[in-house]
């Protein structure tokens, strides 16, 4: 069985004491299941409903791209490849007709 490795120190010592995982070099102790909780990233788009990776989405404004002349129209149809958790740019998106690019979430709504 392969444990992850510390959260602090990124020691690959790392051993199961009962629920929690212990780092012998640097004592720090963690439970996984409270990490994988924690790590869930909650993006919601215009209508607040929950997006998740593989979804897709319909822009619903329309929207100019940066150091570019193109629009993306309203309406037009996107991919969401992974949802991340920044500030700015929340989804990772193949949108169509013009490629790959990152989208702010409230500009989106699910399709």
């Amino acid at each position: 069985m392969s444990l992850p490795p510390c959260l602090k120190c990124q020691s690959a010592y790392v051993y199961q004491d009962q629920s929690n995982l212990v780092c012998p070099e640097c004592a720090y102790e963690w439970n996984p299941a409270e990490i994988e909780e924690d790590s869930i990233i909650n993006v919601k788009d215009a209508n607040g409903t929950l997006l998740c990776d593989g979804d897709k989405v319909t822009v619903i404004k329309d929207l100019k791209i940066k150091g570019s002349s193109q629009v993306i129209k309203i309406g037009t149809k996107a991919l969401v490849r992974r949802v991340l958790d920044k500030k700015d740019h929340e989804l990772d998106c193949k949108v169509d007709g013009v490629g790959e690019m990152m989208v702010t979430a409230k500009f989106v709504k699910k399709a």
